[in-house]
């Protein structure tokens, strides 16, 4: 690699406002604040507003579409599809 014109690259603390969930990573992005880690350090903390933690598609709480509900009433509203 050239030196010189790559990013740092370094641990930093994703905090997820949402749920109140946080975990180090290492990552080029760097955080205006810090914040002291449980391990004693202090690193740099970028707020997210969505993160595993609280996505509802890793939480569980996703909800499923009537997909053949849809197709029904697209069905009835525009007429079936004629056969070739």
């Amino acid at each position: 690699m050239k030196p010189g014109i790559h990013p740092a690259y370094g641990p930093v603390v994703f905090r997820d406002k949402a749920a109140g969930h946080a975990f180090l990573t290492r990552s080029t992005l760097r955080g205006e604040r810090t914040v002291e880690w449980e391990d004693g350090h202090t690193y740099p903390v970028v707020d997210v507003e969505t993160s595993s933690a609280s996505h509802p598609f890793y939480t569980g709480t996703a909800r499923v579409l009537d997909t053949a509900g849809r197709v029904e009433r697209f069905e009835r509203r525009y007429g079936r599809r004629e056969e070739r």
